[in-house]
């Protein structure tokens, strides 16, 4: 369990912080910049679940639970300390399932859908495009270094799921907004 009795430390005054076993790095460090990207892609989930309720709020708070999991993950490389919270299998198999169920209902795109709707929508394609930075970092962070295949497949679902729930959350899609190529030519 965390426990947290001083927030600041002074520890990151030089411009480093530490990663998950000790290691010093700079804070502008690629693995730093993927578990900062998560953490953001959370803050914006977080500004979405002030517009849900019910099974969709549910959801999301199982995702921002997750992306702490996520963050831990990325911010402890491998062999940086023994029994490390990585991302499993069940989390991603979790969002693989809630796409099934919420796309079962949703009527078929024929155009790209903007950002908006309601306001849960608009701010979950906020946080499906801060995920889809994140999932860039992290995939260039593993170009270099060992990285969770897992956290790559979860984060790569995570972008899909608010998709899907924005979607859903439009009114099933009939409150998209859509694209309308060359409308303003």
């Amino acid at each position: 369990m965390v426990k947290l009795t001083r927030i600041y430390t002074r520890g990151g005054d030089s411009g480093e912080t530490s990663l998950g076993g000790g290691r010093r790095v700079p804070k502008h460090d690629p693995r730093v910049a993927a578990y900062g990207t998560v953490d953001e892609a959370n803050a914006a989930i977080g500004c979405a679940r002030l517009h849900t309720m019910g099974e969709a709020d549910a959801m999301l708070e199982r995702v921002q639970n997750d992306l702490f999991d996520l963050g831990a993950d990325l911010a402890t490389p491998e062999g940086g300390k023994d029994g490390a919270l990585r991302i499993a299998e069940a989390q991603v198999e979790r969002l693989e399932k809630e796409i099934d169920a919420l796309n079962e209902d949703l009527k078929p795109l024929d155009s790209f859908v903007l950002p908006g709707g309601g306001a849960a929508a608009a701010y979950l394609h906020l946080a499906r495009t801060v995920t889809r930075r994140a999932e860039r970092l992290i995939t260039r962070l593993a170009e270099g270094e060992a990285v969770n295949p897992l956290a790559i497949r979860y984060v790569n679902r995570l972008s899909d799921h608010l998709f899907v729930l924005a979607r859903h959350l439009n009114n099933g899609g009939a409150d998209d907004v859509l694209w309308k190529p060359g409308a303003n030519r």
